[in-house]
């Protein structure tokens, strides 16, 4: 049975950088990590560019936050965000947070918001400077969300050789299986992929059209499985292993 997350959430949208018809996505994806407790969404909403965002508010009980742009060039947006986040880290009241954006001016608040031991996850596009993306636990890039509402933008299916030829990616997997593995070489897949997380916050498995981190380990047709049956409700565990480190 699949457990519960319970983790209290603040999820926080910046309207100037995130499109609307993404918002059902969105929040489906953040339901696998937790419980989003506060939904918040900062922008100008006298403004006629964020009116496919006022359709949505109210059907996904997202509070919108008022905040003129008084000086053209400068977002305010983000100001807003940075302290709203900081009023809601001294709380106490919340595990984690949600920063839905591709700007790199909340790079300093993901690091402040990890410092204190609460967890970050980011969204944004492809484009979102390295240093945001770095500064987040995980990394959730929005191709990965359009791609569920349409087909037509799915991500396309990385091939085995297309795989063997991002030497980033083997070199990230072939480290995280030998850094999680026993004296055998067999390591157990979800430790793995918190492996890979850590080394890597933008690492997700759909970035390269595969569901799940076991699926691609097998497409790059790099790595041996063993499938385990453990405890008392004989359960099945999966096992990877590096094809280098067979005997």
């Amino acid at each position: 049975m699949a457990v519960e997350k319970t983790e209290r959430l603040a999820v926080l949208i910046d309207a100037d950088n995130t499109q609307a018809t993404i918002i059902e996505a969105l929040l489906a994806e953040v339901a696998k990590y937790g419980t989003s407790s506060v939904k918040r969404i900062y922008g100008d909403w006298t403004s006629t560019a964020l009116r496919s965002w006022k359709e949505v508010l109210l059907e996904y009980s997202i509070q919108p936050i008022q905040q003129f742009g008084y000086t053209k060039g400068k977002n305010a947006t983000d100001s807003a965000m940075i302290i709203d986040a900081m009023d809601l880290l001294y709380t106490g009241k919340f595990q984690g947070f949600c920063i839905v954006s591709s700007d790199s001016d909340f790079t300093k608040l993901a690091s402040r918001i990890r410092e204190s031991g609460l967890i970050v996850y980011g969204f944004g596009e492809k484009k979102t400077p390295a240093a945001f993306v770095s500064a987040c636990d995980k990394f959730i890039y929005i191709e990965v969300l359009r791609a569920k509402i349409n087909e037509s933008e799915s991500i396309a299916i990385k091939t085995s050789v297309e795989l063997k030829q991002d030497t980033r990616l083997v070199r990230l997997l072939r480290n995280a299986v030998e850094a999680s593995s026993d004296e055998s070489g067999w390591a157990h897949l979800a430790a793995t992929g918190s492996n890979i997380a850590k080394q890597s916050p933008e690492f997700d498995p759909r970035n390269y059209g595969y569901t799940k981190l076991g699926e691609l380990l097998a497409a790059t047709k790099l790595f041996d499985f063993d499938e385990r049956i453990t405890g008392e409700g004989q359960s099945k565990t999966i096992y990877v292993r590096d094809k280098r480190k067979k005997v």
